[in-house]
């Protein structure tokens, strides 16, 4: 025979004895406007940069690489300042 199993005590507690939330967890929550949720990060820069695909030498690419980090930046430099000594930009 199977016996009547006990009824467990009610562990109901009032939502208004809950603790109060951490600074911490509104600085990790997501934010929206609306129904949109907010990205977070660093804003979009007014300029941003186009990626491209460009072949060059192979001798080119290993001195640029063999600069080190940020090559890629020397490269839009160099560009920039052809295009300026040239005029054709401004």
């Amino acid at each position: 025979m199977t016996a009547k199993k006990p009824t467990t005590p009610a562990t109901w507690t009032d939502p208004d004895d809950a603790p109060a939330l951490p600074e911490a967890f509104f600085q990790r929550a997501d934010r929206y406007e609306g129904a949109v949720l907010k990205p977070r990060g660093r804003p979009r820069a007014a300029s941003t940069k186009e990626p491209v695909k460009i072949r060059l030498d192979a001798d080119v690419l290993a001195a640029l690489r063999a600069s080190g980090d940020g090559w890629q930046t020397r490269i839009n430099d160099a560009l920039r300042a052809s295009l300026q000594l040239a005029g054709k930009l401004g």
